[in-house]
């Protein structure tokens, strides 16, 4: 053999070089083992996903049951499930199975569920049990018990059932603290009443609000959820609940991967008061407020969008007591930033009747903080007023109003809108809240009461619609509002 240089190379001389070679390799291949196993070290502090979520399954699936909930016929939901004509939108419930004629009165309707101790608490969805006559429920492994309602949260859409038997069932524990966008969750429940099904996908988004509540706070997940799954579990890989499967959106009625749960944190609060007092009693002051549009914050000179507007205040309110007045802005809570009307709901919802709370406001330019004792929210505002329970007067036009005046300064004119409901005639006319109504007809307005006067006198002329001048920003123009 012959090297590069032409030199004769020996058996001995190519086994050394051979073996040289051999030791170069093994000292490069050693230098990168190090980094082989530092990698393996942060997989597993980083704590990957699972090839699989069996084991996890395994320990949770047998505390998640079927409800099965007997209704008045007139109460069933039907097959398409409070779907929306045009076939989008929310849709909650479970389908009923076909119907049993030897029962022509009753229905049944299906729904999923959770034990949250040993001793049978079931936690469903209200609108699982709602008109309910009776109820049972049926475990992983096929057995079936009775329940009875201890209670129900139709504000988060919460129930709480309670099975009396003489068996030690197995339950499941509520995670602490909200998950993260992008973590891996498990859906478990009862779609379309097979049985127990699991799904899995990741959370989507927090802080989600659809319109079916003044708490909504809901996580969105993307695993896929079934009529039927309402009121069953979502966990995380460590097997703890993160939240309750309440509600999806969908255009042709099943699953496309968006699906909303009620936080632990909320269900934990709502069933410890229901297992303790029957109900949930929450914080209250007695004011109507709505977040801050822009052109609402640049009404009152304030630099951002941030707080809750003031727009009305209960008449012998804690909040009146305390000294706090329509137009007020709040904008933090026993020292802690509010971001709008809806985190200022909730904090307050969350606290104790009787909390003192200090509330910082600004008012005409001024920071201040107000101190106010909590009251209990009333069921209703008439008895927010000590009243006699009244039927609630429709707001006009689907709109909530107030004179413009109180929240601008005095002799501001026209009346502003408040809150409108989003799929009522005058969101689809464009309206929004924040706007200011100038006009009805043609006719300048500066209160509610007016505003109602002049679209009722419409009515009664048989107009199909009422034309109203709106002023949004610097901007002003009309809109057809129908009001057939």
């Amino acid at each position: 053999m012959v090297d590069n240089n032409n030199a004769l190379l020996t058996p001995a001389h190519t086994a050394a070089r051979i073996l040289a070679g051999l030791l170069v390799g093994c000292a490069i291949a050693a230098s990168y083992e190090p980094l082989r196993t530092q990698a393996a070290e942060v997989d597993a502090i980083g704590a990957p996903a699972p090839i699989g979520f069996a084991d996890v399954i395994e320990r949770v699936k047998p505390a998640v049951v079927g409800v099965r909930v007997k209704v008045p016929e007139a109460a069933a939901p039907d097959d398409a499930q409070r779907r929306p004509p045009d076939a989008t939108g929310r849709k909650f419930g479970a389908p009923p199975p076909p119907p049993d004629k030897s029962q022509s009165d009753t229905s049944v309707s299906l729904g999923s569920g959770f034990f949250v101790s040993g001793d049978g608490y079931v936690v469903t969805n209200n609108h699982v049990v709602a008109n309910g006559l009776s109820f049972e429920v049926t475990t992983d492994s096929g057995k079936t018990y009775q329940a009875k309602v201890v209670g129900t949260d139709p504000q988060t859409d919460l129930a709480l059932l309670k099975v009396s038997a003489s068996t030690e069932f197995a339950y499941v524990r509520f995670a602490s603290g909200l998950p993260r966008v992008g973590d891996w969750v498990l859906a478990v429940g009862n779609p379309f009443g097979l049985g127990g099904t699991v799904t899995a996908g990741i959370v989507s988004a927090r802080g989600r609000d659809i319109g079916e509540g003044p708490y909504d706070d809901f996580i969105q997940i993307d695993a896929p959820v079934n009529v039927g799954n309402s009121g069953g579990p979502t966990f995380n890989v460590k097997g703890e609940v993160i939240g309750v499967n309440t509600a999806i959106f969908s255009p042709s009625g099943g699953s496309v991967g968006v699906a909303f749960d009620i936080p632990a944190d909320t269900v934990k609060f709502v069933v410890q008061q229901i297992k303790e007092k029957g109900l949930v009693t929450r914080g209250w002051i007695g004011v109507q407020i709505q977040s801050l549009s822009p052109a609402i914050a640049d009404a009152l000179a304030l630099k951002s969008t941030d707080g809750a507007l003031v727009a009305q205040v209960e008449r012998n309110s804690p909040a009146a007591k305390a000294g706090i007045e329509i137009g007020d802005v709040v904008h933090a809570v026993n020292g802690e930033e509010i971001k709008d009307s809806r985190e200022l709901a909730r904090r307050i919802a969350a606290m104790p009747p009787g909390a003192s709370t200090k509330f910082g406001i600004s008012r005409g330019g001024q920071e201040k903080t107000v101190t106010v004792t909590l009251g209990k929210l009333p069921r209703t505002s008439a008895e927010a007023r000590g009243e006699e329970a009244k039927p609630r007067e429709a707001p006009v036009l689907g709109l909530m109003l107030a004179p413009a005046s109180a929240l601008a300064g005095a002799g501001a004119p026209g009346v502003v809108i408040t809150e409108i409901d989003p799929n009522g005639h005058a969101a689809e006319s464009g309206l929004q809240t924040g706007d200011v109504i100038l006009d009805v007809g043609r006719r300048g307005v500066n209160t509610p009461g007016e505003v109602r006067k002049l679209v009722d006198e419409a009515r009664a002329q048989s107009k199909k619609s009422v034309l109203l001048r709106v002023m949004r920003g610097d901007m002003v123009v009309f809109a057809a509002v129908p009001i057939g």
